[in-house]
């Protein structure tokens, strides 16, 4: 089947893979652009998972400062300090410190939330649910779902997005290192609001 040009050229602006690959994949989807673009997302996270080993010591820490009463500051990790001087790798570490600034997460990801408050809203979350009478069987799988629920909540890489919320901050960043072809980490982060 044959594909639009405009539809190629479309394609390639919003993935960034060369003309060749967004013609390939629009081939692959009889020239249906939604399952193009499903498809290209599909491999370019699978080509991210992939690069998630390799050294990110280049990069920048980013500034950013929301009308005067909320300020970030974020660093960001690349490969090499050519990805790191790039319009879009600059981009996506000031939307980062958007994000850190609207959605005020308390750590990078689930895993650095330490124990202390872990166990903390563990104890919370009992004493809620001893309350409310739930039955003893059911005590263990509503936990676990309310301490999952609490850990996305205050991890960047888990919450949704604040400039596209059908995707999370995790998602966005492996979304863009597929389209930089480098391992990208959001290495830390600090979030300082005026008054607070």
């Amino acid at each position: 089947m044959a594909v639009k040009v405009e539809d190629i050229k479309k394609l390639k602006e919003m993935t960034g893979v060369g003309l060749t690959g967004a013609k390939k994949a629009l081939e692959e989807a009889n020239g249906d652009f939604d399952k193009a673009v499903e498809a290209m997302r599909v491999k370019g996270i699978a080509k991210a998972e992939k690069k998630a080993d390799r050294t990110a010591s280049a990069g920048i820490v980013h500034a950013y400062i929301h009308s005067g009463k909320i300020g970030v500051l974020v660093e960001v990790n690349c490969e090499t300090d050519f990805v790191a001087r790039t319009d879009d790798f600059k981009n996506f570490a000031n939307d980062v410190a958007l994000h850190i600034a609207a959605s005020n997460p308390m750590v990078v990801s689930a895993e650095d939330i330490p124990e202390d408050v872990i166990a903390k809203e563990k104890d919370l979350v009992a004493k809620e649910l001893k309350e409310q009478g739930k039955p003893a069987d059911m005590l263990e799988k509503i936990s676990e779902g309310k301490l999952k629920k609490f850990a996305s909540e205050i991890s960047l890489l888990e919450q949704p997005f604040v400039k596209n919320p059908d995707q999370t901050v995790g998602e966005y960043l492996k979304e863009t290192i597929a389209k930089l072809g480098e391992n990208i980490v959001i290495r830390k982060f600090a979030r300082l609001e005026l008054g607070a």
